[in-house]
């Protein structure tokens, strides 16, 4: 998660762009345990991880590895404070005297210590989440990986148990859904739209070749497609074989003047060809559909919730409700590719090709099943 690089020189501090309300939070809890060491114990939710600043984990790490001081000697002395400045620049040589001083000057109350802690937890908490969110969106958008599905469902699974590790830490509150808007589809993944559209031509028209395959394959839904005509050819497609109705380019074609599909630029014939170009069976063209429709998906829920994380109003039980109504449109698609890639849904065409018969039977049949279509 963003952090601060090391400060590697005494001004570093001064030179760090303008702080946020988290900075000063920060301050004034290490004021509070420079000032009072004894107060560490009170400190359970945060660690020198927690911090948005390199310097202030590291005296943090520093303040809590050191052996509290006797607090009468503390108070005549500044041994122990020479002995945290010490351990610190180890790891922060930016660090000096006087900036110790400063934080116990700028800390308002020691006594206020777990209440800074809380804030910083609660802004540690929303850069986690944030991380998260920006590793699912770069994850479901790098062609480089040889397993993108599930390389992106790793990643999905990581930020829902950070949005479980946060539901648990902080408790519900009114108002739990998230004000912020969800943001415009300005950095939808980079895909070959050329590609994707044969790719639905093509489960259209092996889909129209082998309707009892296309029967089958219910995880596939019109809201996969990228072009609106061909959500709406499938959906003429899959209302037939569900009806029984006869299948073929003919039938399909009709069907999509009923549902007013054939508008200006859409020419019938050019339907009918594209309905007639087969390659390839439906399960492959339609895992390749559902697979973009996946990946396009987990990119889309990553950049919502990194929305939800970039608005400082948002309250952490905030985060956790509009994460996990954006994973939920994920979880959706999830179980729908699962379903695609079981071996049952892959072995079960075949046997549902024996009632196929009775639908290209007796002519007087046909001439019933095409009226059923005309109405």
């Amino acid at each position: 998660m963003p952090r601060t690089s090391a400060p590697d020189e005494e001004n570093d501090l001064d030179d760090l762009p303008p702080p946020q309300p988290v900075y000063y939070a920060e301050q004034a809890l290490l004021g509070a345990l420079l000032l009072e060491p004894h107060r560490l114990a009170d400190i359970v939710a945060v660690d020198p991880g927690s911090f948005s600043h390199h310097a202030h984990g590291a005296l943090f790490a520093a303040i809590r590895d050191l052996r509290a001081p006797d607090p009468v000697q503390h108070a005549q002395d500044t041994s122990w404070l020479t002995a945290v400045l010490a351990a610190a620049r180890k790891h922060a040589h930016g660090l000096t005297a006087s900036y110790l001083h400063t934080l116990i000057q700028v800390c308002p109350w020691p006594r206020h210590a777990s209440a800074y802690a809380r804030m910083i937890e609660t802004d540690h908490a929303r850069r986690a989440l944030r991380a998260h969110a920006q590793r699912l969106a770069q994850t479901a958008t790098d062609a480089t990986l040889p397993q993108p599905i599930d390389a992106a469902l790793a990643a999905a699974d990581a930020l829902a148990a950070c949005v479980d590790d946060l539901a648990g830490r902080f408790p519900p509150q009114p108002g739990s859904l998230p004000r912020t808007p969800a943001p415009s589809p300005t950095n939808a993944p980079v895909t070959n739209d050329d590609e994707a559209i044969d790719e639905e031509r093509l489960l259209l028209a092996t889909a129209t070749a082998h309707p009892a395959e296309a029967e089958q394959m219910r995880w596939v839904t019109v809201h996969d497609f990228i072009h609106p005509l061909h959500a709406g050819l499938w959906q003429c497609l899959t209302d037939l074989t569900r009806r029984g109705a006869p299948v073929d380019p003919v039938t399909v074609l009709w069907a999509a003047q009923q549902r007013g599909l054939l508008t200006t630029g859409v020419e019938s014939a050019d339907l009918l060809g594209l309905l007639a170009a087969t390659a390839g069976s439906p399960q492959y063209w339609g895992e390749r559909i559902l697979q973009r429709a996946l990946l396009a998906t987990a990119q889309e829920v990553g950049t919502r919730i990194e929305a939800f994380t970039d608005d400082p109003a948002t309250t952490p039980y905030q985060l956790v409700v509009g994460s996990r109504r954006a994973l939920a449109d994920l979880h959706a698609l999830r179980i729908r590719w699962n379903r695609a890639n079981t071996p049952s849904q892959t072995t079960r065409p075949a046997p549902s090709r024996a009632p196929a018969p009775p639908r290209a039977g007796p002519p007087q049949t046909r001439a019933s099943s095409a009226s059923r279509i005309s109405r």
